[in-house]
């Protein structure tokens, strides 16, 4: 099954992948969330990354051994390939190694972008700017991040990320309800990511 393509689906928390097993495929996911993590020296769960529709991970362009737990985040769809027939396709076809080096390269700048945030940004700063990325242009993020989740993914505690997001509540820059989180003052929530 490793070079065949083929549709798979995962329950919320099932294992995609186990850290250190030996993988020969890459996933593009169709719908849903699989996130990357791992457990650091000291025992704390580390969320690496988290990818959603139409982004890839996985083995390419030769095979490997995960680096990390592969996790579905709620219902996940993905479409797994050979990282070999993958490598064969682009090679082969000039428009879709094109989009795939687009793809990897929005990917490789938003891991960048948490790695200078973990290092530059207080635990409410990556607060504040992960619910501005999340909530882009729309300024809304529907349904509302689930906290557990959210404070993994900007590497702090649920505690703080509830703490962060209550002040801003209180301050009327975000409003929550059921169906959303809303920005009401993005440019007063930038003023506050340091």
């Amino acid at each position: 099954m490793d070079g065949a393509l083929a549709e798979q689906h995962f329950a919320h928390g099932a294992h995609i992948a186990h850290q250190g097993e030996p993988c020969a495929h890459c996933w593009l996911v169709l719908d849903g969330r699989a996130r990357i993590q791992c457990f650091s020296a000291e025992g704390q769960k580390v969320q690496l990354a988290v990818h959603g529709p139409g982004e890839i991970f996985g083995a390419y362009p030769s095979p490997t051994s995960h680096r990390a737990d592969i996790i579905a985040d709620g219902t996940v769809k993905l479409l797994r390939m050979g990282c070999s027939e993958l490598v064969g396709l682009v090679t082969e076809h000039a428009a879709l190694g094109a989009g795939l080096s687009r793809l990897l390269a929005r990917q490789l700048d938003m891991a960048l972008d948490r790695m200078a945030a973990r290092n530059m940004l207080t635990a409410a700063g990556r607060v504040y700017a992960e619910l501005l990325r999340l909530a882009g242009t729309a300024n809304r993020i529907s349904p509302p991040p689930v906290l557990t989740a959210f404070a993994l993914t900007v590497q702090t505690t649920r505690e703080t990320a509830s703490r962060a997001i209550s002040a801003l509540e209180r301050r009327g820059i975000v409003k929550r309800d059921e169906s959303a989180l809303t920005i009401v003052s993005p440019r007063m929530l930038a003023d506050m990511i340091i």
